[in-house]
């Protein structure tokens, strides 16, 4: 009773204004896709004229070029491609729910609906599924569903879905081995010594700082791999090398801790990661377009950031997660019990909201689950009804507290449609 009403909400209730001025142009409308030139902020992210100027290594975050940057990544910078296979096919709503949420109160609160959270988040995809059946894709900026996007460190969940794989095939042993077991090349270093249990939960207890304020240790570990300053490998890590807590003792985010695992993942399938996540994951879920990842100067793919990728083949993941691993078809891609292990709080308090599994955050109410990077990206997941929301988007700055009304659609989304 509780689910129609919702649905049932009064328009009045909801602020639906496409042409708002804050977002732009209004929303156009074709095969059930909407996309519109404009977006929240305009000015901030775009040309006099309304283009985009597009982006080189050297600003691809800045606000002038984001858009470009985060929806050309790999253009930008070396990376390995992911190819698709088959598509598997969606269906799609006859049109959008109503789906109504309470704005989060960091941006001022209120009640909105698709149309209000689009006009004052500068969201660049959203896309909501439920099964196989498409409710809602939007594009704003003038993206479009061609266009691959950033993942940010939505990929340390992809990479923890590879060590799954790794470990099913027998190519990885226990996780209680340390990292050096596999990568000779981290013996006698302190992540070297890391059981990769503790890697997986951000709980190396190495020193690692991430901030995002430009002088971090993370910004150290983006010169040494994606700007290719050292060898890469082991070399990247040198700089990383104290530790300041037992292995498991502690939660801190850091992503040098997925940077090992892929390292480990190389090394131990002696194969590329982006090769066996095509074969293994990309292919099998049917998705649509090739994807890619970026690479560090030893060719070995990023593992905390990196993947590119169409926002429908970001859903068509969360929803192979929602079913445990399983392709449309049925057939077990990742095993069941490892997405499971990946998507249970191992780390019951990671963040004064969430939980952390392998790899993966975890909602207070341990029913949903999300990928997540910096500015904005996001893969919302609930299992039990088979609901994903994937979101990519251009938010000013990596520490940007917008993201708090992401979640409180993903909220509204679940009253709704759940």
């Amino acid at each position: 009773m509780r689910r129609r009403a919702l649905l049932a909400l009064p328009a009045l209730l909801l602020t639906r204004c496409t042409g708002a001025a804050n977002g732009g142009t209004p929303f156009t409308f074709a095969n059930g896709i909407g996309t519109r030139a404009g977006g929240p902020n305009l000015a901030f992210y775009a040309q006099a004229d309304g283009g985009f100027t597009r982006a080189t290594a050297r600003n691809w975050v800045q606000p002038a070029t984001v858009v470009d940057g985060l929806s050309r990544n790999d253009d930008i910078f070396p990376a390995t491609p992911i190819p698709a296979g088959t598509p598997a096919p969606w269906r799609r709503a006859a049109s959008e729910p109503a789906i109504g949420y309470e704005g989060a109160a960091v941006l001022g609160g209120g009640r909105y609906d698709i149309d209000g959270y689009l006009d004052r988040n500068p969201a660049t995809g959203l896309l909501i599924a439920k099964g196989d059946t498409i409710l809602v894709e939007r594009y704003q900026y003038a993206r479009t569903p061609s266009h691959r996007f950033a993942s940010f460190s939505m990929a340390k969940t992809v990479t923890a879905l590879l060590v799954g794989i790794a470990q099913a095939e027998g190519a990885i042993g226990s996780l209680d081995a340390p990292a050096s077991a596999h990568v000779p090349g981290l013996a006698g270093t302190e992540y070297g010594a890391t059981p990769l249990r503790h890697l997986l939960t951000m709980s190396s207890g190495v020193q690692f700082r991430e901030e995002y304020d430009g002088n971090d240790d993370n910004a150290i570990l983006g010169r040494n791999t994606l700007f290719r300053a050292s060898a890469g490998g082991p070399a990247a890590l040198a700089p990383f090398n104290t530790r300041i807590a037992a292995p498991g003792a502690r939660f801190y985010y850091a992503s040098s801790e997925t940077y090992v695992l892929a390292l480990v993942l190389r090394a131990a399938l002696g194969r590329a990661l982006s090769a066996v996540l095509a074969e293994r994951v990309w292919a099998p879920m049917g998705a649509e377009a090739t994807a890619s990842w970026l690479t560090d100067a030893a060719g070995t793919e990023l593992g905390y950031m990196g993947v590119n990728a169409v926002l429908r083949d970001y859903a068509r993941l969360g929803l192979l997660m929602a079913r445990g691993g399983a392709t449309p078809s049925g057939r077990q891609a990742v095993p069941e019990a490892w997405v499971a292990a990946m998507t249970r709080a191992h780390v019951a308090q990671a963040t004064r909201f969430y939980g952390y599994g392998y790899q993966t955050w975890i909602f207070p109410d341990r029913e949903s689950f999300a990928l997540q990077g910096v500015r904005g990206q996001v893969i919302f997941v609930h299992p039990r009804s088979q609901l994903v929301m994937a979101h990519t988007a251009v938010r000013p700055s990596s520490r940007d507290q917008g993201g708090a009304d992401a979640v409180a659609l993903w909220n509204g989304v679940r009253r709704a449609v759940g």
